[in-house]
């Protein structure tokens, strides 16, 4: 199977940020849960459909979107639920990225080279210089009573 660097970062991004988001607190940005909540009373879950919720981006988001919800579905397992078609929890999951560019400065001042000045008192500036591009990203997930439609627990990474 041969990936893209593309996919492959963001299979990775996906990775890291459904393992944050089903560990412990301390992993993640924020945790928001409604207080008095007593998850002991749900017993399904179910995610929601992306076709649903209108969202193409989530359609378009690649591989790692899968490995996501794996990583989540494996979690909810653990603590005793079961993926069902009605659930009593719906579960969404957000991500937006952001495509980010990595500089370095140049400045010949302090990079060792010796300092010129030329005619009509031309000199080198110092400057910020692309390096390389990078996609940043934030991943939410969020859990919901299906009955009430009310959402219980967020967490954001």
């Amino acid at each position: 199977m041969r990936f893209t660097p593309n996919s492959l970062r963001i299979m990775l991004l996906a990775m890291a940020l459904g393992l944050a988001a089903c560990s412990a607190n301390e992993r993640l940005a924020q945790v928001d849960q409604k207080t008095g909540v007593n998850f002991a009373t749900y017993k399904t879950y179910g995610f929601m459909d992306a076709v649903a919720r209108n969202d193409s981006a989530f359609q378009n988001s690649g591989t790692g979107i899968f490995d996501l919800k794996r990583a989540v579905a494996v979690e909810l397992a653990r603590r005793g639920f079961q993926q069902a078609a009605q659930p009593d929890l719906w579960v969404n999951i957000g991500i937006v990225t952001q495509e980010r560019t990595q500089t370095r400065q140049a400045n010949f001042q302090f990079d060792g080279a010796p300092q010129y000045i030329g005619q009509r008192h031309y000199h080198w500036d110092a400057r910020d210089v692309p390096v390389g591009q990078y996609q940043e990203g934030t991943a939410t997930i969020d859990i919901v009573d299906a009955a009430r439609k009310e959402q219980l627990w967020q967490g954001t990474t």
